[in-house]
């Protein structure tokens, strides 16, 4: 019987090594985009990039619409509306919540439906430098990028680049373009309703519309109405630049 004769030992250390290296600049290089990040605005997103590319290779064309937009530009009623939808322990937590991600586990293992239990920080670092899927090796990504925005951002600075940056309709990135497209005004004129309604179609923007919702999104929007007066409304956004 013919044996393979054994590769060298050095060639396995070079090897890791060589894996190591290139492990330790990509930690620095993240390191440092999301550092710069805190101050620049974000141009483009990993998911727009991938809208665009899914739009070219089913051959039709996407008009991606996004503008970027300053803390003070963004509505305090849709700041809020977020908040109580996506993630009301928004201003407390390090990036994680826990006892979210726990029920999401117990819930997933027993029925057919899948819960996520993201938040908003995680939903940052997954629309700007991911892709999208649920395979592990992302997983671990979105954790290492969640970890860099709570400890290199502040939440207000959070906050401003996820509604500056999340989906809102097919290809409308931002609160700006979502209140041109839905309400056909600029996002520093939304009312509270309207802000509840574009918070409430987030788990499916591409599919529903904060124009003219289904009777049970309206629901909901009634729903984070009264959760973002009982989150405490302003005084809860004063949290965010403690």
């Amino acid at each position: 019987m013919l044996r393979m004769p054994a590769l060298p030992a050095v060639s396995f250390r070079r090897l890791w090594r060589w894996l190591l290296r290139v492990a330790l600049y990509g930690m620095l290089g993240s390191a440092l985009l999301v550092l710069l990040l805190r101050w620049l605005p974000v141009p483009f997103t990993a998911l727009m990039v991938e809208r665009e590319l899914q739009a070219w290779m089913s051959g039709r064309m996407l008009d991606l619409r996004h503008q970027w937009l300053s803390w003070d530009e963004l509505p305090d009623s849709l700041k809020m509306a977020v908040i109580a939808a996506e993630d009301q322990k928004f201003a407390t937590h390090y990036g994680f919540d826990v006892e979210a991600i726990q029920a999401a586990l117990q819930h997933n293992s027993r029925g057919r439906t899948l819960r996520g239990a993201s938040t908003i920080s995680q939903q940052v670092a997954k629309n700007l430098f991911l892709w999208s899927g649920r395979n592990w090796i992302r997983k671990g990504l979105e954790v290492w990028f969640t970890l860099l925005i709570e400890t290199l951002w502040s939440k207000e600075r959070i906050l401003q680049v996820y509604l500056n940056s999340v989906e809102w309709a097919d290809g409308v990135f931002g609160a700006q373009a979502a209140a041109q497209h839905h309400f056909h005004i600029a996002a520093s004129r939304l009312n509270p309703e309207q802000a509840s309604r574009l918070a409430a179609v987030l788990p499916n923007p591409r599919e529903w519309s904060a124009a003219s919702p289904p009777s049970r999104i309206r629901a909901r929007a009634s729903w984070i109405r009264v959760q973002s007066g009982q989150l405490g409304g302003s005084s809860y956004l004063q949290q965010l630049s403690d």
